[in-house]
């Protein structure tokens, strides 16, 4: 049968291909419109299944607090460039993603691509594979947070795309909450407190101060009362409640909350890309790559 230029037209809006695949779809399973989308999504996933293991240091941190303020949920997902995690389609994913993960409690990341990415709808895995193959990049979920409390608050703060906070705050008000998830987007706490720093970290840091210490050729005495006093300073560096306050240095986050009757119970901090091994790319070699290949 003939495909007309509407055919291929409304292919293309179905599927967001381009034309030419559009119109070989449509040859290809002779004018079938519902044949030639699945024909067209078999072809796009196979395509996204080549682009898995490509480096995607990029994307956006999006967050999304529940309308009573008890629920709350923050995710990484990842792009290979800005360009596509700031486009309307990466935007929308995300979205549904986040949407879902405050709904529905996934357990991890697996149970989560398993999830319908809409109610009634195709998984979350096959989503993104989908989005691959019609952007032309490695796209990843990567890591969530979800927080639900009974007696205190969920806030989120979002420092542009690239950095989000979301914090569960017992007492307190909402700008102390905006407040708190600031200055952790800045300062990088590990934990809480000092009792909530692992072990293994604690102990690993002792025996680097330690060696640092006994360079020194001071007594072992003194070397004792200086490794635990770095240790202290380091502790402080690292945890919320040990850090001066952004808004305010000459007080501790303890001192502020203490002053405010609250409590942070516990924080999350997604900055986009983190711990990702990004690739160096030498684009001169890759044009001249190209040429050669071609």
């Amino acid at each position: 049968m003939a495909i007309t230029a509407q055919d291929v037209k409304t292919l293309r809006e179905r599927t967001g291909a381009g034309m030419m695949e559009c119109k070989k779809a449509l040859v290809e399973t002779e004018g079938d419109m519902d044949a030639a989308v699945e024909f067209m999504r078999k072809r796009g996933l196979a395509k996204a299944d080549k682009k898995a293991d490509r480096v995607a240091a990029e994307g956006a941190v999006v967050a999304s607090i529940g309308e009573d303020g008890r629920t709350g949920a923050i995710v990484e997902i990842n792009s290979e460039t800005d360009f596509v995690a700031n486009g309307d389609d990466f935007q929308e994913f995300a979205g549904r993603v986040v949407a879902r993960i405050l709904e529905d409690d996934p357990t991890d990341i697996g149970a989560l691509l398993a999830m319908p990415l809409e109610p009634g709808g195709e998984d979350i895995q096959t989503a993104q594979k989908e989005l691959v193959a019609r952007i032309g990049e490695n796209i990843q979920v990567r890591r969530f947070q979800r927080y639900a409390c009974e007696a205190g608050q969920i806030h989120h703060y979002l420092h542009g795309s690239r950095i989000g906070v979301l914090i569960e705050l017992e007492g307190g008000d909402e700008s102390l909450g905006r407040d708190l998830c600031m200055h952790i987007a800045a300062s990088r706490p590990v934990c809480v407190s000092v009792d909530d720093v692992p072990e293994d970290r604690a102990a690993k840091e002792r025996e680097i101060l330690i060696a640092q210490a006994q360079e020194s050729g001071k007594p072992q005495e003194i070397i004792e009362k200086m490794v635990e006093g770095r240790l202290r300073k380091w502790l402080a560096e690292i945890t919320l409640l040990g850090q001066p306050f952004v808004k305010d240095p000459d007080q501790t986050v303890e001192a502020l909350l203490k002053d405010r009757g609250a409590r942070v119970v516990r924080f999350a901090r997604l900055e986009v890309g983190e711990g990702i091994e990004k690739r160096e790319e030498n684009f001169a070699e890759e044009v001249a790559a190209t040429i050669k290949g071609g």
